[in-house]
Protein backbone atom coordinates (compact mmCIF):
# COMPACT_ATOMS: atom_id res chain seq x y z
CA UNK A 1 0.00 0.00 0.00
CA UNK A 2 1.39 3.59 -0.77
CA UNK A 3 0.76 6.91 1.28
CA UNK A 4 -0.17 10.10 -0.46
CA UNK A 5 -0.23 13.24 1.46
CA UNK A 6 -2.40 15.93 -0.23
CA UNK A 7 -1.29 19.38 0.25
CA UNK A 8 -3.77 22.70 0.09
CA UNK A 9 -3.16 24.42 -3.43
CA UNK A 10 -3.35 27.71 -1.71
CA UNK A 11 -4.24 29.72 1.48
CA UNK A 12 -7.62 29.52 2.91
CA UNK A 13 -10.26 28.46 4.97
CA UNK A 14 -11.66 24.58 5.16
CA UNK A 15 -14.90 24.23 3.99
CA UNK A 16 -15.94 21.08 4.15
CA UNK A 17 -14.01 17.13 3.83
CA UNK A 18 -14.54 13.43 3.69
CA UNK A 19 -14.36 11.47 6.88
CA UNK A 20 -11.09 9.50 8.30
CA UNK A 21 -12.43 5.91 6.29
CA UNK A 22 -14.12 6.97 3.30
CA UNK A 23 -13.16 5.66 -0.01
CA UNK A 24 -12.35 8.35 -2.62
CA UNK A 25 -11.94 8.01 -6.93
CA UNK A 26 -9.49 9.39 -8.75
CA UNK A 27 -10.54 13.07 -9.21
CA UNK A 28 -12.81 13.10 -5.72
CA UNK A 29 -12.37 15.94 -3.53
CA UNK A 30 -11.03 15.12 -0.48
CA UNK A 31 -10.85 18.21 1.01
CA UNK A 32 -12.96 21.93 -0.13
CA UNK A 33 -10.87 25.21 0.66
CA UNK A 34 -12.66 28.49 0.18
CA UNK A 35 -10.27 31.32 -0.76
CA UNK A 36 -11.27 34.14 -2.22
CA UNK A 37 -15.04 33.32 -2.15
CA UNK A 38 -14.07 30.13 -4.54
CA UNK A 39 -13.80 26.57 -3.88
CA UNK A 40 -11.03 25.11 -4.55
CA UNK A 41 -11.14 21.10 -4.22
CA UNK A 42 -7.91 19.44 -2.91
CA UNK A 43 -8.62 15.85 -5.39
CA UNK A 44 -7.21 12.39 -4.70
CA UNK A 45 -4.62 11.76 -7.29
CA UNK A 46 -5.63 8.02 -7.49
CA UNK A 47 -8.41 6.12 -5.77
CA UNK A 48 -8.01 5.26 -2.23
CA UNK A 49 -9.31 5.28 1.00
CA UNK A 50 -8.88 8.49 3.21
CA UNK A 51 -6.48 7.28 6.15
CA UNK A 52 -6.51 11.12 8.15
CA UNK A 53 -7.63 14.41 7.88
CA UNK A 54 -5.54 16.83 9.67
CA UNK A 55 -7.45 19.43 9.71
CA UNK A 56 -10.94 20.91 10.40
CA UNK A 57 -13.88 22.60 9.03
CA UNK A 58 -13.07 26.73 9.49
CA UNK A 59 -9.77 26.26 10.04
CA UNK A 60 -7.42 28.23 8.07
CA UNK A 61 -4.66 26.45 6.18
CA UNK A 62 -1.37 27.77 3.95
CA UNK A 63 -0.56 26.91 0.72
CA UNK A 64 1.35 23.48 0.59
CA UNK A 65 0.21 22.20 3.82
CA UNK A 66 -0.40 18.58 4.50
CA UNK A 67 -4.33 18.53 4.95
CA UNK A 68 -5.13 14.83 4.43
CA UNK A 69 -3.53 11.55 3.92
CA UNK A 70 -4.98 8.75 1.13
CA UNK A 71 -3.86 5.01 0.91
CA UNK A 72 -3.78 3.64 -2.54
CA UNK A 73 -3.65 0.03 -3.05
CA UNK A 74 -0.55 0.88 -5.34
Amino acid sequence: MAMIELTAPTTGVVWRTKAVDEHAAAGEAVVVIESMKMEIPVNAPVEGRVVAILVAAEELVNEGQVVARLETGA
